[in-house]
């Protein structure tokens, strides 16, 4: 196996996660008084590591505390550190239990610190081929980045290859030795050279590369007492630096394969997390089901062989699918094999398009579909799967199978059991719920440079691979189904998530139609309005700068122009948009800063890419609608992203205007009409809200009148603004800190209205309370529709996370439920198309929208279907209404 294709090796920062978590979690202790801050949020975050990266390989390192070759080399080396307080020294060696209950491996040795034991272990990762990822918030790890070695910090979720590094810190990472030289460390006492700081340090090696070429360029400085002291204090860098180089060459009594992860042990780990009452961390786990046992694969050659296989499945029943294929992408895919699985630990694989020895012994694949088209057209057994609408989409567009109704995805049963999971895909699952961790597609095909197509994989190996699928796949679902109609939300997966999937499909399938030239040019008019912008912060800035560079951006604004910085960095003061929006208001540059953004990233985005994503063969851009991301229920789409075109705006228009019609069609748009306020009212049943509604008037101009104590006729754009912020943001869980900022009024003001709101519609604050003491009872909240969506943080005693739980316990309920409206809406609309044979068909959803491209002799049959389907599809308290309209292109369609 290449280097390429070996598995990363993860290197947890132990000893620093416990400080971090310490100081992260505010006063958590069992019910006898023992801290467990420190455990909890070390133990959550080494879950969520395992749970997000599937590590193959893992060391969680730690200090053994005592004395180390620096104490020798320096005798005050960490002399001034404090000790740690009591109630964290208590938890070290809990969490060294909590590592060991996960079964993870836990390097400390006597007398060297941990992060030469993880320098070492990388030297050791890399000369054997294996990646490595050092997972640490640390900058003295930084220096170990480089061709095959990253760094995550999964409490901040960033991650640092060496452009990372060099973008944070100044210098590449090859270079970090000498900038902490410079700098020194005052928690370590490691001296540097007094009074440079991060910034000098990086310039001066920026300059002269090393330290060493520092400390020689130095006597030919300008005087000063920068001068002075590099000088006087060369030696000291010197010591400094070899305090903080890291030593990659400890002797270390174990191999590489002493850190393959493995399962915890169930009864230990379920142990040790009602010992410290860790009992959400224990509720989200798993821990009943036995590790699975391997499955036997059969590869299919012969007719006899399948038509035996056929047989076995409709006897059975059910039959867990998945097909191999040539592309990620389903619309341009083609089958190079499928597995089928009717029995737990059984699967046969029926290889088609192989190349390679046994290419002559494969099935037509004609003979092989028309086998499969007949269990599923006839429905005579419940087809499940992994992500069925891939397959669906494939089985459809390549060869005319429709695959419905769906019998069951592990996905949707995944999703709507946990939506806030990080990931609901067959791996993680697996490996979660069945202590299983299947072949990876890189193990059986290569990765990078080195993959190979997987027609191209030995049918045997491919075997395997695909074997396991859908072995694992009916596996997993057999375990999952009854979790879900344990928890109450069969409705939910059986009635809305498995019928939309052929919706979407249908939906990929159709794609719409780009005008290319219109895009040319719009191209174009961005790259000149660009260049004015350029020309114009040059002009307000007095001198020529790169405006994509955020150190020159820093230097005009903080040092030039000076104004006042924000939130500040490592690399100095921000200037994101946040910033720069507060800034617009007191110097013009900024506002531009922002504009020449929003241009670069529409047109990199959008105006250039969409062209080159359009299908050759359908001629038509294919997006992709992901069911099972978001945690409220809604719908997400990629390649590309459809959601984040600008709604109001006019560029956001104009690219819109690219989504045209084929000639002698027209597109169709229907837009509910401020579903989520709707939502709000019928959930809270406010009296004043729902007439609102009823009588059909402008609910922010409405909420404006009761607010400001105007009549409806009177309201100012302003006071309607602010209503309509303030209408929004109860939805959102908002503050009055982040409406004032929104609004541009003092904090006090925000606050004022607020009240007034609440004043105005009291049912709605006492709902948002009921919302919040739900949460807190159930630590979950559920739309109207039954998806339910987990807060573990509610009474979190970190502020932070709970501030964030209790907006979500206020805004997944409505935001959900409008999910799962248009959802039902979609689902009721494309069978209606269906039973009436109609032409016209839907082509995007976006947020309340879905957009339909029809022959122009339905339009009139088409809006009344939407209208019906749409304002039906659920019983309020308040009317549902849509916005319907059509148009050329999508722009006009609004």
């Amino acid at each position: 196996m290449s280097e390429n294709e070996k598995p990363a090796v993860y290197l947890v920062d132990g000893s620093a996660y416990i400080f971090r978590a310490y100081h992260a979690i505010q006063k958590l202790s069992t019910r006898q008084g023992v801290p467990t801050n420190a455990v909890y949020g070390t133990t959550r975050m080494l879950l969520r590591l395992i749970e997000d990266e599937s590590p193959q390989y893992l060391a969680a390192v730690f200090d053994a505390g005592g004395r180390t070759f620096r104490h020798e080399m320096y005798g005050d080396y960490k002399a001034h550190r404090p000790p740690p307080p009591d109630d964290l020294r208590v938890q070290f060696p809990i969490v060294r239990r909590a590592v060991r209950a996960l079964n993870l491996p836990l390097i400390e040795i006597a007398g060297v610190e941990g992060d030469d034991v993880i320098a070492t272990l990388t030297e050791m990762a890399r000369r054997t081929g294996h990646p490595v990822v050092i997972v640490s918030g640390d900058k003295d790890l930084m220096q170990l980045v480089g061709p095959g070695v990253t760094m995550m910090d999964p409490m901040r979720n960033v991650r640092y290859d060496p452009a990372a590094v060099r973008e944070k810190m100044g210098v590449p990472p090859e270079r970090i030795a000498d900038l902490l030289a410079l700098m020194g460390d005052s928690s370590d006492n490691v001296p540097g050279v007094s009074s440079v700081g991060e910034k000098t340090a990086a310039r001066l090696l920026a300059e002269h590369d090393t330290l060493e070429g520092v400390l020689a360029a130095a006597p030919n400085m300008k005087p000063g007492k920068l001068r002075e002291r590099l000088i006087a204090e060369a030696e000291a860098a010197r010591l400094s630096l070899r305090l903080v180089t890291l030593n990659r060459t400890v002797p270390l009594p174990l191999a590489l394969s002493d850190l393959a992860v493995r399962p915890p042990q169930p009864d230990e780990l379920r142990a040790f997390l009602s010992e410290f009452e860790m009992t959400e961390l224990a509720r989200s786990l798993f821990l009943e089901r036995p590790r699975a046992e391997p499955g036997r694969y059969r590869i299919l050659f012969s007719r006899e062989d399948l038509d035996r296989e056929f047989a076995r499945i409709e006897k059975a029943g059910v039959c867990a699918l998945d097909l191999e294929t040539t592309s990620l992408d389903a619309v341009r895919a083609d089958i190079v094999g499928l597995s089928i699985s009717c029995a737990e630990g059984d699967a046969g694989y029926v290889p088609v398009a192989h190349r390679g020895p046994d290419a002559q012994r494969q099935l037509p694949l004609e003979i092989v579909l028309s086998g499969l088209r007949r269990l599923i057209e006839e429905r005579r057994v419940t087809i499940v799967g992994q992500n069925l609408k891939y397959d669906s989409i494939v089985l459809l567009h390549r060869h005319g199978i429709r695959l419905e109704p769906i019998g069951g995805d592990v996905m949707l049963a995944s999703y709507v059991l946990d939506p806030g999971r990080n990931s609901h895909s067959l791996d993680s699952l697996a490996r979660e719920l069945l202590g299983h961790t299947p072949l990876t597609y890189a193990e059986v095909a290569g990765k990078g440079k080195n993959q190979i197509p997987f027609a191209e994989v030995p049918i045997e190996r491919a075997a395997a691979y695909a074997g396991e699928d859908a072995d694992f796949a009916l596996r997993l679902w057999n375990l999952l189904l009854p979790r879900v109609r344990a928890e109450g939300l069969e409705p939910l997966l059986c009635q809305i998530e498995l019928p939309l999937v052929p919706v979407l499909r249908d939906l990929e399938l159709a794609g719409v139609k780009i005008d290319t030239e219109r895009l040319r040019r719009m191209g174009q008019e961005l790259e000149r309005d660009m260049q004015c912008i350029v020309e114009r912060a040059h002009a307000l800035a007095g001198r020529e700068f790169n405006l994509n560079s955020p150190a020159q951006l820093r230097k005009i604004l903080f040092e030039e122009l000076k104004l006042s910085p924000g939130r500040k960095g490592k690399s100095g003061a921000s200037t994101d948009s946040e910033v720069l929006e507060h800034l617009a208001a007191s110097h013009e540059l900024p506002a531009e800063i922002l504009n020449h953004r929003l241009l670069a990233k529409l047109k990199s985005t959008y105006v250039d890419v969409l062209p080159e994503m359009i299908n050759p063969e359908t001629g038509r851009l294919h997006t992709s609608f992901n069911q099972a991301v978001t945690a409220t229920g809604r719908l997400s789409s990629s390649d590309p992203n459809l959601q984040n075109i600008p709604v109001r705006t006019d560029l956001g228009r104009r690219i819109r205007s690219a989504f045209v019609a084929e000639p002698g069609g027209k597109l169709l748009s229907a837009d509910y009409n401020q579903v989520e306020l709707r939502i709000l009212a019928h959930l809270s049943q406010d009296e004043a809200f729902c007439e609102a509604f009823r009588r059909g008037e402008d609910i922010h101009a409405r909420t404006a009148s009761r607010i400001f104590g105007v009549d409806i006729g009177a309201v100012t754009t302003e006071q309607r603004r602010q209503a309509k912020a303030v209408n929004f943001g109860i939805v959102y869980g908002q503050g009055a800190f982040n409406l004032a900022r929104q609004l541009g009024v003092p904090r006090a003001r925000a606050q004022e209205i607020i009240d007034q709101h609440q004043a105005s519609y009291p049912k709605v604050r006492e709902w948002v309370a009921a919302m919040h003491q739900a949460a807190m009872r159930d630590k979950a909240v559920s739309t109207l529709f039954g998806r339910r969506r987990r807060l573990p943080d509610i009474d979190s005693p970190n502020p932070g996370l709970r501030a964030n739980a209790e907006r979500m316990a206020q805004n997944t309920p409505v935001q959900g439920t409008a999910a799962d409206i248009i959802k039902r809406a979609m689902i009721d609309i494309h069978r209606e198309l269906a039973a009436r044979s109609l032409r016209s068909r839907m082509v995007l959803q976006v947020h309340d929208e879905l957009l339909f491209e029809a022959p122009e002799d339905e339009l009139g049959a088409l809006e009344s279907l939407v209208r019906e389907k749409m304002e039906g599809a659920a019983r309020l308290s308040v009317p549902l209404t849509v916005d319907i309209a059509w148009g050329d292109n999508w722009d006009e369609a609004h």
